[in-house]
């Protein structure tokens, strides 16, 4: 076989910097895949990051504060276009003008019109609701049904009104009353945002340009160095098929479909010794086999199965038998293979096996002779004389058949072709005038049937599970060992 001109044996083995950078860009896929999965998440994840306080149990209010987490939303939300809903933030200050006062002195003309300020601010949150631009309207019926619960009311509206009451104030001081809102209110009201459209028509997201210019960029470097490094290696491969061998690094260039990263940064990390990916590898290859492995064979067992049943019913075989006839060849040098056939196997028949045979033969042609003297003494006697005397004479004939079929003999070759011409054009005929080739064509088809309907169901029966465990004995350490004793096959 040639050896294609690009799989050269000249190998050029990576040097200890090309190492250095392997690991360095798989690390840096690495991080560029947990900012995926950051971006992917933050914008239904914003409350959490925004507040950085875990809710257990949603209906309920307890609060779980993680302050040791970085605030980071001040940071993160231009990049995905996202700004404080301005109604939300005129309703937080008014609401700490109102907490002020209130702590001064509730009573003060001040807080009088703050009050009704404020209650304006919440009617029109509860009419406009702001939430529904960024999908949390779930927010504001929160903040409705703790407002109802707290005051015994029904209207959401004349909840807040009573809360925020002189008579409501003085029976309940501002002090606890404050805990209320700024625990179970306040935080609700902080998730309202709104996110800015571009051109498109999509929400806004700098993701991308970041990504371009801090991660791609690396990537698209890698990529030209890798494909470098392999027509090295391979001298004779061009730079569309050495992109080609490098398929698998191209999701880090798509802008969308960002979780397909997923297979390259694990390709890489493995291809630069940070982890071991052939456990993991081997686990998924045995569970795909184990669920496609029995499809697979089915499929194909009855589609040979049915392919050759197709063939047996085919009316066309006394005219297949009559093709196989010599003349019906191109040439006779075709026939000449038949012939040598003829040549080797004759004499290793007739001339080596068949004169071994001589004893069974006797026995076999005596016991029959015997059955014909219906017994006694003088027949067996005489059945065994009989016996050997046409065996030898047959393995007479036999021995002088094999060495002359041994010897090239161009009128022997004549008559053999004629007598295999004869036979095939008399087979032939035979099958069409009679009702044997229709009922042996039934005979087979059944057969086959019963074929199907029995290995197959026993495949079911058995399992592709306990293939597989056979499987891994026979590959297993222990098994392959010169020492070893193989296992049992496991039986359906």
């Amino acid at each position: 076989m040639v050896r294609p001109r690009w799989l050269s044996p000249q190998r050029v083995p990576p040097g200890q910097g090309w190492r250095h950078w392997d690991r360095f860009v798989a690390l840096w896929a690495s991080v560029n895949l947990l900012w995926v999965g950051f971006d992917l998440t933050y914008v239904p994840l914003r409350t959490f990051w925004l507040q950085r306080t875990l809710y257990p149990f949603p209906s309920l209010p307890l609060a779980l504060p993680l302050t040791l987490l970085p605030s980071i939303t001040p940071y993160y939300d231009p990049i995905k276009g996202i700004e404080p809903h301005r109604q939300t933030q005129a309703y937080l200050a008014a609401f700490r003008q109102l907490d002020q006062q209130l702590l001064k002195d509730p009573a003060a003309p001040a807080a009088q019109a703050l009050r009704r300020r404020q209650l304006a601010l919440t009617d029109q949150i509860i009419d406009d609701n702001p939430f529904l631009v960024s999908g949390q309207s779930g927010s504001l019926e929160t903040v409705k049904n703790r407002l109802r619960q707290r005051a015994g009311l029904d209207s959401a509206k004349l909840s807040n009104a009573r809360l925020l009451s002189v008579d409501w104030l003085q029976r309940h001081p501002w002090q606890g009353e404050r805990r209320f809102w700024q625990q179970q209110v306040l935080p609700l009201i902080e998730t309202c945002y709104w996110r800015s459209i571009d051109e498109t028509g999509h929400p806004s997201d700098h993701f991308w340009w970041y990504d371009l210019v801090l991660f791609q960029g690396v990537f698209v470097l890698d990529i030209g160095l890798r494909m470098l490094r392999l027509r090295r290696r391979l001298p004779g491969l061009s730079w569309r098929d050495a992109l080609l061998r490098r398929w698998i690094d191209l999701p880090l260039l798509l802008p969308i479909w960002r979780w397909s990263r997923l297979p390259p940064v694990v390709m890489r990390l493995s291809g630069a010794g940070l982890i071991n990916i052939e456990p993991l590898r081997a686990v998924i290859s045995r569970a795909v086999v184990s669920l496609l492995a029995l499809e697979l064979f089915e499929v194909l067992a009855l589609q040979l199965v049915d392919g050759t049943q197709s063939l047996i019913r085919s009316p066309q075989w006394p005219r297949w038998i009559r093709n196989l006839r010599s003349h019906q060849r191109a040439s006779l040098a075709e026939g000449g293979d038949l012939v040598e056939l003829l040549r080797l196997w004759g004499p290793l028949v007739l001339g080596q096996v068949a004169p071994r045979l001589s004893p069974e033969l006797q026995a076999v042609l005596s016991h029959a002779l015997q059955q014909s003297f219906r017994g006694g003494a003088m027949g067996a006697q005489l059945s065994s004389q009989l016996s050997a005397a046409v065996v030898e004479s047959l393995l007479d004939l036999s021995r002088s058949t094999g060495k002359r079929l041994s010897q090239p003999d161009n009128r022997q070759v004549e008559l053999l072709l004629r007598f295999a011409d004869r036979f095939l054009d008399e087979l032939g005929g035979a099958l069409e005038a009679g009702s044997t080739l229709e009922r042996s064509q039934q005979l087979l088809c059944s057969l086959l049937q019963d074929l199907k309907l029995t290995y197959l169901a026993q495949v079911n029966r058995a399992g592709i599970d306990a293939l597989m465990d056979e499987l891994d004995e026979l590959t297993s350490p222990v098994a392959a060992s010169p020492g070893s004793v193989p296992p049992k096959a496991k039986t359906a």
